[in-house]
């Protein structure tokens, strides 16, 4: 069993005998006149590769009266095309997904779309996913892991223009921060937003073929790219390539 499933296993959605939806309601209400000016619920896409991940969130979100589900994404290439189509406020973001990661997809995102503020909801505890998502921009992050009343606080937080971290990945930002050259780790830094498309694509096992069609470029372009990665990043192999963006985060085994 992957870690992913293990810990969709292991979410809890929603409880309702410790969950207080009086409370909720009556600040959820308050934070949609001041976030949207008028009373129409805070709108929410759910970004995740895991069918059972989205649909339980989607179900639980919605029996919250201020909110609504306007969209679901099952990669970080759909995300970016539906941010456009449905202009949701919050973006609830997954990370290790296939085609494109939650981090590209949130940098992407918020480049184009400065109102949406996105959450990141991940299994990854990891320091290098949660700066590579903090640069990315995300104004908070969770784990998946009895998520529910905290994703409500998150929600309620970063509505509000603050930001959310759960107990268990603030240390590692604490640590960052502190930090001057906390980045060092962020190993695509260098990297143009088309070349860390392609470095996710080349490390996933797509060849020249499929990447070109999925990014409208010739396949001249393609291993344009490649090499330039390659260049930057020192490497002289896809295999190379691959343990890169293991260490770092851009994909995972899990995928």
């Amino acid at each position: 069993m992957s870690i992913a499933d293990h810990s969709i296993q292991n979410i809890h959605f929603i409880n309702h005998s410790r969950i207080n939806y009086n409370r909720i309601k009556m600040t959820l209400s308050e934070i949609n006149s001041s976030y949207n000016g008028v009373n129409d619920p805070i709108s929410i896409m759910i970004v995740d590769d895991h069918n059972l991940v989205r649909h339980g969130l989607k179900q639980s979100l919605n029996q919250v009266d201020g909110i609504q589900v306007v969209a679901e994404a099952k990669n970080g290439r759909d995300a970016v095309i539906f941010a456009k189509r449905y202009n949701p406020d919050i973006v609830i973001m997954d990370i290790s997904m296939p085609e494109l990661n939650g981090v590209e997809a949130t940098r992407q995102i918020i480049k184009n779309y400065k109102d949406t503020k996105i959450i990141a909801l991940s299994v990854h505890s990891e320091q290098q996913y949660v700066l590579s998502m903090l640069k990315a921009g995300a104004k908070g992050y969770l784990l998946k892991t009895n998520i529910f009343e905290q994703l409500l606080n998150a929600v309620e937080r970063v509505a509000s223009g603050e930001v959310f971290f759960c107990p268990e990945i603030t240390e590692h930002i604490v640590k960052a921060f502190i930090l001057e050259n906390s980045d060092d780790n962020l190993v695509y830094r260098d990297l143009s937003s088309r070349e860390r498309e392609i470095f996710q694509l080349v490390s996933e096992g797509r060849n020249c073929d499929y990447i070109a069609d999925q990014l409208c470029i010739s396949k001249k372009t393609v291993n344009s790219h490649k090499h330039n990665i390659m260049k930057k990043l020192g490497t002289s192999n896809i295999a190379q390539l691959t343990k890169i963006a293991l260490k770092s985060g851009i994909t995972s085994l899990d995928i």
